[in-house]
């Protein structure tokens, strides 16, 4: 039996990543897996306890997103389907809770967020269902063959695409929580803010030497992969010249002063009928007030932080591209994602679990809010990874050698 999560409890001060597949004895990665189980579901609970009343799991803080009683239950959710898809459970833990938490939104179906077409359950009943899932998931990990390397054929295959599943809903979660009204959130240890901010350093478009780059993951990689991950694309990248710095708020508020959200030639089509839709001003985590700008983080409105990056979306940046270009006389545009890659392998950058302390802000490792663009250095360049979603112009596509995961059921995972 697993002792309830409750809000007394602190996350693990260890750092939690991904499990490698390949390593140790048996018994040790059941225990690992475990763990990293438990501390996926107990950072997930610190994030919901930054809601200060369960009457504000029922709000709306994003008009294209479900409130919040569904993405907390739906995490769970989500291992009982894809363990029911498995054969690894006999019988549903709670067949409506598995109904109604399974679907998310469909950005092109915005009219299903009709809230007469839902009916919530109570959150304490939710609770109960997510520890009774945990529960039940801790059994299954004691009981279920288990064999090493664990490849994607493996029983334990859907819990681990359960927990990574999960913690990219943490991320997403803290998106919609980061638009709450202040009042209705609560101060919490775990979600901490950097406490460097100044001036914005002056970026520069730095060269990069031509190159090749291989994207894709192997089927024998020592770490779990999503399916549209593995494949392979071999690619040869021309010289070009990247920004040394990603671009901080200070320089994109030129962008805004220059009324660049009113201008309908530094848009695309669907980036225009975005503007018209929301009629944004700026960013949307800015706050003007008084003449100036704020930046709201999860829990609180602060100064601008203007050498901390601009956190925007591929529309705006797509926007802000076009406009510099028009700006400086130059071609620039967003990297492609073989341009992205070239400057990690010439870089040697890693990716965790294998590194001792994370080399750029990324898996709350240093913070729980971006930086200054200026502070993890990578040769001449800086946040080579972390510190924000960084868009490219590639759209998203199978490699050679793509295979849908049989577990893979787009429907149940849409964020």
């Amino acid at each position: 039996m697993v002792a309830a999560l409750n809000k007394d409890e602190m996350l693990d001060t260890e750092v939690t990543r991904t499990i490698l597949l390949n390593t140790g004895t048996v018994e040790q990665k059941r225990a690992e897996i475990k763990a990293y189980l438990q501390q996926t579901f107990l950072l997930e609970e610190h994030l919901y306890q930054t809601l200060n009343h369960d009457d504000v799991f029922y709000l709306r803080a994003e008009r294209l997103r479900h409130p919040l009683v569904f993405y907390y239950g739906h995490t769970a959710a989500f291992f009982i389907n894809k363990l029911s898809l498995a054969s690894l459970v006999s019988q549903r833990v709670n067949p409506r809770f598995e109904s109604i938490f399974a679907i998310g939104v469909d950005e092109m179906s915005w009219d299903d967020l009709d809230e007469k077409n839902y009916d919530w359950p109570k959150i304490d009943d939710v609770r109960q269902y997510r520890q009774t899932v945990l529960e039940l998931l801790n059994s299954l990990i004691d009981t279920l063959e288990l064999n090493l390397p664990i490849t994607w054929d493996s029983e334990f295959w859907p819990i681990l695409m359960g927990i990574e599943h999960q913690r990219i809903h943490i991320e997403t979660s803290s998106a919609i929580i980061r638009q709450m009204p202040l009042k209705h959130l609560q101060s919490h240890p775990t979600w901490t803010v950097c406490p460097h901010h100044g001036s914005a350093p002056v970026n520069q478009l730095i060269p990069v030497a031509a190159g090749q780059v291989t994207l894709g993951k192997e089927r024998d990689s020592n770490t779990f992969g999503w399916d549209c991950e593995y494949g392979e694309k071999k690619s040869d990248v021309e010289a070009f010249s990247a920004s040394q710095y990603l671009v901080s708020n200070a320089e994109f508020l030129v962008f805004v002063q220059e009324g660049g959200y009113h201008k309908n030639k530094y848009w695309t089509d669907e980036g225009w009928q975005w503007v018209k839709y929301i009629k944004p001003e700026h960013p949307l985590f800015w706050r003007k007030k008084e003449g100036t700008y704020l930046l709201r983080t999860l829990l609180a409105e602060q100064e601008m932080p203007w050498s901390w990056p601009v956190e925007i979306n591929y529309l705006e940046a797509k926007a802000f591209c076009n406009w510099l270009s028009e700006k400086t006389a130059k071609p620039i545009r967003l990297p492609t994602e073989d341009q992205w890659q070239h400057l990690h392998t010439t870089h040697s950058v890693p990716n965790q679990p294998e590194w001792d302390i994370a080399p750029g802000n990324i898996n709350l490792e240093h913070w729980a809010s971006a930086c200054p663009v200026d502070h993890f250095k990578f040769g001449e360049f800086y946040d080579l990874i972390g510190n924000a979603w960084q868009w490219t112009e590639t759209p998203i596509s199978g490699l050679s050698g793509f295979e849908v995961h049989p577990l893979y059921d787009l429907s149940l995972i849409h964020i």
